[in-house]
């Protein structure tokens, strides 16, 4: 573990990290991305190239554990390809190995095809529920963590590694409710991905996994993770005033911080009201979505066909031709990239400023 002298020093040596969490818009899911079939060099390209003239230098992209089970060799030479296009761009990448969000049925191969006005409705958990309390099966998973990480582990166009998105969630992603949630249940296998990942000679890169549930009942879960990432990362979906006291409670132990989810518009969570705060506070700022497109993003969750069009779109910033879905933002998240106060406009959301 990166000591807190060494990860400020990395930190501060960072541009401001912004970015986005990344998936190109005509794949579904993690596995739609990277298979073979499927995998799209020219899209990537084109949908990060608008990310790059926009000043983002992070993305946080989604791997799944069964893409090296089926053959390693070929899933690391398209994330090379990945990476050569990305780094190009001026964008180094945090890659997250693990999910318990979504979909806990999966498989390779074609994947299907999104349910109408549904968010993330093709989404899939990486190893998926069963596996993650079946440690009998944690051996292959084992494999895939050092593997991985033993490949990349000296590559610079790689920013940190993520290993676990928000362990303990459930099959219906961000908005589970208790029943449907894995909370403490997950806690096993998350700590021995860290030990794994701590196991690999020579890494260059941090890791972390953000807090993202602050409930009491993720008490021992957001203990663990706090004090274990070299940085510390978190996820938040609230308006600014939320957003801080998040930021705070993040900020107790130390370390560099960086928020990788936040930006859903209906809830206050938007880039006029919350980008300033984040870089206020130092924290890093890595939003949801990029292009809308087969995730469906753009919906809230919980959305349905029978609600129509939201009045106002949840996640991503373009649409699949390269336009802003709210040009104005364009000019709010400028502003604060280049270090210059926002200015208070009619449908820029104005500007909170918050300690």
């Amino acid at each position: 573990m990166w000591s807190k002298q060494e990860i400020h020093a990395w930190y501060e040596n960072q541009p401001y990290p912004f970015g986005c969490n990344f998936i190109p818009s005509n794949t579904i899911n993690q596995l739609e991305m990277w298979q073979a079939s499927s995998f799209d060099p020219d899209t990537i390209q084109r949908e990060l190239s608008w990310a790059s003239k926009l000043g983002m230098n992070v993305m946080r992209v989604y791997l799944h554990d069964l893409l090296w089970q089926e053959d390693s060799e070929a899933f690391c030479s398209r994330i090379n390809t990945y990476l050569q296009i990305s780094y190009k761009l001026g964008i180094r990448t945090m890659f997250v190995l693990f999910d318990d969000c979504w979909n806990q049925e999966f498989a390779l191969g074609q994947q299907p095809e999104p349910a109408p006005f549904t968010h993330n409705s093709g989404w899939v958990q990486s190893p998926g529920v069963a596996v993650v309390n079946d440690p009998n099966q944690w051996d292959r998973l084992e494999a895939y963590v050092a593997g991985l990480l033993n490949y990349f582990k000296a590559d610079e166009r790689i920013f940190a590694w993520d290993l676990y998105n928000e362990p303990g969630n459930g099959s219906a992603g961000d908005d589970s409710s208790e029943k449907t949630m894995q909370i403490e249940a997950s806690l096993p296998l998350l700590k021995a991905v860290f030990s794994w990942a701590r196991s690999v000679n020579g890494l260059i890169q941090p890791v972390t996994t953000g807090a993202w549930n602050f409930d009491e009942t993720f008490t021992n879960m957001n203990a663990f993770v706090l004090n274990h990432s070299d940085f510390n990362s978190f996820h938040c979906y609230l308006p600014p005033q939320q957003l801080v006291g998040r930021i705070r409670q993040v900020e107790q132990y130390s370390r560099p911080v960086i928020c990788t989810e936040y930006m859903a518009r209906g809830n206050g969570s938007s880039f006029p009201y919350c980008l300033p705060v984040l870089k206020k506070h130092k924290v890093g700022a890595i939003h949801w979505g990029l292009v809308a497109g087969k995730t469906q993003t753009i919906y809230p969750w919980n959305w349905s066909k029978s609600k129509g069009e939201p009045d106002v779109y949840f996640h991503d910033v373009f649409w699949p031709n390269g336009s802003f879905i709210y040009p104005e933002e364009e000019g709010s998240i400028n502003r604060t990239i280049q270090g210059l106060r926002p200015i208070t406009k009619e449908g820029d959301g104005g500007h909170i400023d918050l300690e």
